[in-house]
């Protein structure tokens, strides 16, 4: 699954949709709307919502392999890889499996 690119900065996320990639930076913030459709947890890099540059998405039906990332990650440094998909305009990978989200 991983790729032999060189990772990829928040900033150039969008010019890779479609593409199966890593991307690392900081995470600026993260929320868990555990009220939401789906219960999504976000972890936005490069900028802190809601002018996140790129997000990862872990939906609640995967949440319990993550443990509590919106405590746990924010104000780290981290990589995600997969598919980059746009949502709203803005970059994402969705997140499914914790071997796709690793810290620096």
């Amino acid at each position: 699954m991983a790729t032999h690119a060189a990772p990829l900065n928040p900033e150039e996320a969008a010019a890779h949709v479609g593409e199966t990639v890593t991307v690392c930076g900081l995470v600026a913030s993260a929320t868990y709307a555990a009220q939401a459709p789906t219960s999504p947890t976000f972890l936005d890099l490069g900028k802190p919502y809601p002018n996140q540059i790129f997000t990862g998405v872990i939906f609640g039906s995967d949440r319990a392999k993550f443990g509590e990332p919106e405590t746990s990650l924010r104000g780290k440094q981290v990589c995600l890889t997969g598919e980059i998909f746009l949502y709203q305009g803005r970059p994402e990978i969705i997140l499914r499996d914790p071997k796709a989200l690793s810290e620096r």
